[in-house]
């Protein structure tokens, strides 16, 4: 009988052994997946800031055009200035609230730049210049890291989603404070080229 007992005894203390140990390993792993969107996340801010490091110089740039639409400049910095007053939680990656918020900010900066760029379009003089030539690869430039920065972010909230709804992390990821990623999403009208209307029916304003 003892032998038996010492047997039961044994057996459970061996799966409890082998589930600690999984949990561990799941834990583990839960952990290095949700610091890897962090980490991500943390390189797309870096990305957007490095697009918003360059319009000031690149609004400075085209002011000096003669008959340049003091309308388009306005927009650009004060979409500018609404992203820099998004909220965000200090460390980590953003609530789905947040990034909702926070892609709103963007896209209104998003469509005032692509408005400006494509209203140059109407000043030879000022696209041809060197200063602006680059500043306007720059920006280009910045919006395709851009976009591959949030679709790697994309791919690792898909990981770490995946992974906490696993089993067995499954039983213990809410309880542990593992809490699923939200997802960068296309904006509504994004597939839409913003209108540019021009009006030569009034005066050009010198700068």
């Amino acid at each position: 009988m003892k032998k038996i007992l010492f047997g039961i005894l044994g057996a459970g203390f061996l799966f409890v052994v082998v589930v600690g140990l999984a949990g561990v390993s799941t834990y583990n792993g839960l952990v290095n997946r949700s610091q890897a969107v962090d980490a991500q996340w943390a390189q797309v801010q870096n990305v957007y800031q490095r697009r918003a490091d360059l319009i000031p110089n690149l609004v400075a740039t085209v002011s000096g055009a003669a008959n340049f639409e003091r309308s388009t400049l306005t927009e650009i910095t004060a979409a500018r200035a609404s992203v820099g007053k998004v909220q965000l939680s200090p460390g980590g990656s953003p609530t789905a609230a947040q990034l909702v918020e926070f892609e709103k900010a963007q896209g209104q900066l998003s469509t005032a730049l692509s408005r400006l760029l494509v209203v140059t379009e109407n000043y030879p003089a000022l696209r041809a210049t060197d200063g602006f030539h680059t500043l306007q690869a720059q920006i280009e430039g910045a919006e395709n890291r851009i976009a591959v920065e949030r679709g790697r972010f994309n791919d690792a909230s898909l990981s770490y989603n995946s992974a906490i709804r696993r089993v067995p992390a499954v039983f213990f990821a809410a309880a542990l404070g593992f809490k699923e990623k939200a997802y960068f999403a296309s904006t509504p009208g994004a597939e839409t080229p913003p209108a540019v209307k021009f009006d030569f029916s009034k005066p050009a304003t010198a700068q």
